[in-house]
């Protein structure tokens, strides 16, 4: 298994939809009145309210909008929801129709940038290299493999044929057999993220019959190629079974190995380092279980490495006979243990854990193993040897503030190491790391078509404190030439135990040229200080995250950085949560919020142990059905619930109406609620792509296109528009 992990976390085609048009009414709200094309709309679409409620635990909330949560779903058909989500959507068109222009200078500048007809640095993988390719001007990738002992380049995929007649198109993983001979690869087209496998001959370049729906896990091949290991998302999405489907076979016929019954519970399959074994891992955001099984039997009985235990996460893998676990069982932070394969729950610790060093990820190989780590915040990347636990070496990286990590390496047995490298000022690098020599060897650094000079840009790495007296850190991209107290971007996410990496982004650049500074705040709910820091911003404790943003807002407009009203802040999914909860609680110091598909309806989400990822979700934020104090604590900062009666700043609100994950109508109900409740004339728009999912449009270009929506619509409110 390559890359053991631990990181707490993310429907059927529509038909045609009719041109159908809103009343824009303050008494009648939304309302199919005729099938007529729409005219360009002078005032914004209103929400029909119509009278719902809920009580639990002696408490009644009132949802006027929850019609707007399709009965059929995940069938959205209704025509009243279409029909309401269309006019928003022509109220945006109309509101950026006279920015137009700007969207246009900001999408060719981001184009410019980007390196048109690029190529991954190839990498071996037993008898071949592989490297992917795109052509100038395709939106999608082509994928090549090639003998490493010599020969031609053979094209086995090209994205841009299977988008062909398709919104959307996203592929979840390509997995090429052992032998080289067969590819199996999974595709979504209208971002739904369930996925259809197909196997390709590569000998032949055909699709093999077989075909497997409604997959979300990795492929993986076992028993000498014979058969494919996966597993199947549910009605509710989720992956509670890992199954066998031998080639050539009905994957009707195929035989289940393993089924998760606990609630929330997801299961993936993965292989060991070695390749000798399958490994499967089931879990939630808080607990996780772990079994082997020989890969060339994948229907043999599973060896349980420990049973399950509330609070304790572990990932495993395995050289020779000895298990290398990676857990939090006697650390926060997490520690190694080994274990003999004939007595798996007998751990023996290998590393300790400590406070100043957070262990995120292990890989192992023939030769030596591989951890990797935060050191206050920075990543740590060090190379150990087996049999030798005191020595270990130490990549070292150029730049004080940096994002580095292991990537693509998939042999057993090698001598380098594959490595990725960026900063806020660094574009991304490919390094190879000669572990016998401990050098580092450049193999490839993003080129920037338009130009870039590095040297006309600072970066620094600023603590400020938040109301409890934690220091919060933040970095700062900036030209070096900017006056003090100019408009300033501020990014986070602050959930899940994700830590936001201070990495390179040439589509920052379109802010930073024009006299913004661009802030990554690394707020508690990340793990970006450790494992205490994203305890800190979840469950009972996830109010910290929202004080955290705040705070860091007000302490840049406090040291001079910038000023109340100029600043702008994105979030997305549950940073999404999070520009809702803050413009909930200080929407002065903002004069622009864009909110990415937001997980705003937070409480109805949670309560509702029927959608995708609930149940899975309670030990994040709380089981509301269940504690009457988890309901109380959600309700107190839902951004949904707790719109007010007060100024709220320019909003931009994006959904996608397949997302499985941030269901689109929390952020239609949010924008219907804000519209009749806020007391501003400020801007407030919501786009909701019709045929994609959590992640906005696919194809490079056209998710640049909304990369250039988003930025025209910060510099329009800001008043940066030259």
């Amino acid at each position: 298994m390559k890359n053991i992990a631990l990181v707490a976390a993310a429907l059927l085609a529509l038909p045609p939809l009719s041109q159908q048009a809103i009343a824009q009414s303050p008494d009648n709200g939304a309302r199919v009145t005729d099938t007529a094309p729409a005219a360009v709309p002078t005032s914004p679409p209103l929400a029909e309210q119509r009278e719902y409620s809920y009580s639990r635990h002696g408490i009644t909330i009132s949802d006027p909008w929850h019609w707007l949560r399709d009965p059929s779903y995940p069938v959205i058909d209704d025509p009243d929801v279409l029909a309401y989500l269309n006019a928003e959507n022509a109220w945006f068109e109309a509101n950026m129709a006279p920015h137009q222009g700007l969207v246009d200078t900001l999408f060719a500048e981001m184009r410019g940038r980007i390196k048109e007809d690029d190529a991954t640095v190839p990498q071996k993988d037993g008898d071949w290299l592989y490297w992917s390719e795109y052509e100038a001007g395709r939106e999608y990738r082509k994928y090549y493999r090639r003998p490493a002992a010599g020969g031609e380049a053979q094209l086995y995929l090209d994205a841009n044929l299977l988008a062909e007649g398709h919104d959307y198109l996203s592929i979840n993983d390509i997995s090429i057999s052992k032998n080289g001979r067969y590819m199996a690869y999974a595709v979504d087209t209208d971002g739904s993220e369930r996925y259809t496998v197909r196997i390709r001959d590569l000998e032949t370049g055909a699709d093999l019959p077989d075909v497997i729906a409604d997959t979300n896990t990795s492929l993986i091949w076992a028993a000498d190629d014979s058969v494919l290991v996966y597993g199947v998302a549910n009605e509710n999405w989720r992956v509670d079974n890992v199954r066998v489907h031998r080639i050539g076979t009905d994957a009707a016929e195929d035989v289940e190995i393993y089924r998760e019954a606990q609630l929330g519970f997801t299961v993936s399959a993965t292989l060991s380092g070695n390749e000798e074994w399958l490994i499967l891992a089931t879990g939630d955001n808080e607990t996780s279980e772990v079994m082997l099984l020989p890969a060339a039997d994948p229907f043999a009985t599973p060896i349980m490495i420990r049973p399950r235990q509330t609070g304790v996460e572990y990932a495993a893998d395995i050289k020779d006979d000895t298990l290398y676990i990676l857990h939090n069982a006697d650390h926060v932070n997490f520690s190694v243990s080994t274990a003999s394969l004939a007595n798996p729950g007998e751990w023996t610790t290998l590393i300790e854990g400590t406070d100043a060093f957070y262990l995120t990820g292990m890989e192992l190989f023939r030769d030596f193993y591989v951890t990797e780590g935060r050191r206050a915040g920075l990543d740590q990347v060090q190379v150990r040897y087996y049999g030798d636990p005191a020595r270990v070496e130490e990549i070292t990286f150029p730049e004080a503030s940096y994002s580095a990590g292991l990537t693509d390496n998939p042999e057993w047995a090698v001598d380098r190491l594959r490595l990725g490298y960026q900063s806020m000022v660094t574009p991304g690098t490919v390094y190879d790391y000669h572990v016998a020599d401990r050098r580092l060897e450049v193999l490839k650094v993003q080129e920037i078509p338009s130009g870039y000079d590095p040297a006309l840009y600072r970066v620094e790495r600023l603590e400020i404190p938040a109301r409890d007296g934690t220091l919060v850190p933040v970095s700062v991209l900036s030209r070096r030439d900017r006056p003090a107290g100019g408009p300033m971007h501020i990014y986070a996410y602050g959930a899940y135990g994700y830590a936001v990496p201070p990495g390179f982004s040439t589509n920052r650049f379109s802010m930073v040229d024009r006299g913004m500074a661009y802030a990554i705040a690394h707020i508690r709910g990340g793990d970006d200080l450790g494992r205490r820091w994203y305890l800190a911003g979840k469950m009972e404790e996830r109010t910290n995250t929202f004080n955290d943003f705040v705070d860091v807002a007000r302490g840049l407009i406090a040291s001079g950085h910038t000023s109340a009203g100029r600043i702008s802040a994105s979030g997305g999914s549950a940073g999404g949560e999070l520009m809702g909860a803050v413009i909930n609680q200080a929407p002065d110091l903002f004069g622009a919020v864009v909110a990415h598909v937001p997980f705003v309806d937070v409480l109805s989400t949670m309560l509702d142990e029927t959608l995708p990822l609930t149940p899975g979700e309670w030990p994040e934020w709380g089981n509301p059905i269940e504690s009457k104090a988890a309901f109380t604590h959600i309700l107190s900062y839902s951004p949904y619930d707790q719109v007010v009666a007060q100024d709220y700043p320019p909003l931009l609100v994006t959904a996608g109406l397949n997302d499985p994950r941030v269901t689109y109508w929390e952020p239609a109900k949010w924008v219907a609620k804000l519209r009749v409740t806020k007391t501003d004339d400020n801007v407030l728009l919501l786009k909701t792509n019709m045929g994609a999912g959590h992640g906005g449009r696919s194809g490079r270009f056209e998710s640049l296109r909304e990369d250039a929506e988003e930025y025209a619509f910060v510099l329009w409110q800001l008043g940066v528009t030259e």
